[in-house]
């Protein structure tokens, strides 16, 4: 699944090419996404113009005067800016027409999303966010106060989105080996000084991929169809067997909450 990286790199990728621009038509070809799409977007989109391209966790969010559609891209979505007349492939679900240029949804799986919404911060999928992990929000102390008493796992707390959005597996992974801290220690054993490494490594960790353009998924190009190439600098993600950049020793894999964890078993405790 494309990760925050990836979506913040899609956002600066369309961002200055549809920002400004009026709605001239919707192009609506597959509405059963993981959500169906409102028979009503056409209605509600067209004539507005497209004011920002912002971004709340994995959403993509294009804020017009009267409302907001609100993008998800799944599992294998992705966008594009495209002149309006160019053919439509099989998987090309969704077309936001902006006189002689478009952006295109495309999505083999389907898991994506296409939703209107007159107040978007109170949509139900956005309403109950976490911070941001790269705002000033993010900080120990937020961490400490969150995690306090809790006994699940830290990798599967970060990847919670009421606690932080937009944390995914492989962020979790590589910001937990960088900050030393064991993937299934438990949220309320750790203490404030190891809290604020991990809010920094976290931060760090999605900064460098974004400035990076995002890691390199199967089903991911960015933008102007180049992979992204953060995964040649993942230390633990998809390395179980291999040594630790740190110290040598083999990498090991276990399953928490239904997704793949990496780690070192020296570096991390």
């Amino acid at each position: 699944m494309p990760e925050l990286p990836e979506v913040e790199t899609s956002r600066r990728g369309i961002a200055p090419l549809i920002e400004g621009l009026l709605v001239s038509a919707v192009r609506v070809r597959q509405p059963l996404l993981r959500w169906p799409v409102s028979p009503e977007l056409e209605q509600e989109l067209v004539g507005q113009r497209i004011l920002e391209v912002a971004r709340r966790g994995k959403y993509l969010l294009l804020h017009t005067a009267s409302g907001c559609l609100i993008l998800h891209l799944g599992m294998s979505g992705s966008l594009r800016v495209l002149p309006t007349d160019t053919p439509a492939g099989k998987h090309d679900h969704l077309d936001v027409c902006l006189g002689e240029r478009c952006l295109r949804l495309h999505d083999p799986r389907r898991f994506g999303a296409a939703l209107w919404s007159s107040e978007p911060l109170r949509h139900p999928l956005l309403a109950g966010l976490g911070p941001e992990p790269l705002s000033d929000a993010f900080t120990a102390e937020y961490l400490q106060a969150r995690l306090k008493g809790r006994s699940a796992a830290i990798k599967t707390l970060l990847m919670d989105s009421r606690l932080v959005v937009g944390v995914g597996n492989i962020y979790a992974n590589e910001a937990l080996f960088a900050a030393g801290i064991h993937p299934n220690r438990a949220g309320g054993r750790i203490g404030k000084a190891r809290l604020q490494r991990l809010s920094l490594e976290v931060k760090q960790v999605l900064q460098r991929a974004i400035d990076q353009g995002g890691t390199t998924l199967r089903d991911f190009s960015r933008v102007d169809g180049r992979p992204g190439y953060f995964a040649q600098e993942l230390k633990v993600y998809g390395r179980a067997g291999q040594p630790c950049p740190g110290c040598g020793q083999g990498i090991r894999q276990i399953r928490l909450g239904q997704r793949s964890s990496y780690y070192c078993p020296h570096c991390q405790h």
